[in-house]
């Protein structure tokens, strides 16, 4: 079964680390990028970070410095190291990845990451 399986979030004071984690199962195959979005309460998704397979990141402009996107390719897992938190991190946190010669794309359920001040 295809499926992405996330894990890490939870309640944080600002200044704060947490560290999530997806896996992806090894019948996603051929991953092209993994990445993370968050939602927000009353707001749209928008991307926190990407990795491709040759490792290139990308980062959303208000994590940048904060967060680090790694992956781990043998593992088909991506991770995100966030730290310094604020408030404003507060959202469900997605796991996407895209795979394939179309660049398929897989959505996890989400996990939630709740800094307060």
């Amino acid at each position: 079964q295809e499926q992405l399986v996330e894990s890490g979030g939870g309640l944080v004071q600002a200044g704060g680390s947490l560290r999530l984690s997806c896996a992806a199962s090894s019948s996603i195959y051929n991953i092209q990028r993994m990445g993370w979005y968050r939602r927000a309460p009353g707001k749209q998704r928008e991307l926190v970070a990407q990795i491709t397979s040759g490792g290139t990141t990308n980062y959303a402009d208000p994590v940048k410095g904060r967060f680090t996107i790694s992956r781990d390719n043998a593992k088909n897992t991506v991770y995100l190291q966030m730290n310094s938190l604020k408030p404003e991190d507060t959202a469900v946190y997605v796991c996407n990845v895209e795979a394939g010669l179309l660049w398929r794309g897989y959505w996890g359920q989400g996990t939630q990451v709740t800094v307060s001040s």
